[in-house]
């Protein structure tokens, strides 16, 4: 039993070092970065995203999925009741901001 708690945690462990790796390798000077947030901020809408859910999009877009915890103290995102996590009325403010 021990052995696939270890297992398990290795698993997680290289899942982290994949996604640090595809963060690392994107090219940021692809899009602004103010583009690449109204891309995720758009992308997102108003549905609810599992935290791998989220971390996806973020490196969809070019971040890092540790972001989000950024995103979350800076109340852009909450983590609601059921789990999941949502844009913030902040961020839809945002986003019609940049509208042209």
């Amino acid at each position: 039993m021990e052995q696939d708690r270890i297992a398990a945690a290795l698993r997680k462990i290289s899942a982290g070092f994949a996604e640090l790796a595809d963060a690392i390798t994107a090219d940021p000077a692809e899009r602004p970065e103010d583009a690449r947030y109204r891309a995720v901020i758009s992308e997102w809408g108003d549905r609810g995203l599992t935290r791998s859910e989220a971390s996806a999009l973020f490196r969809k877009h070019g971040f890092s999925p540790q972001v989000a915890g950024g995103w979350a103290r800076g109340d852009w995102l909450e983590v609601r009741d059921d789990g999941r996590r949502y844009l913030t009325d902040r961020s839809r403010t945002w986003l019609e901001s940049t509208d042209d």
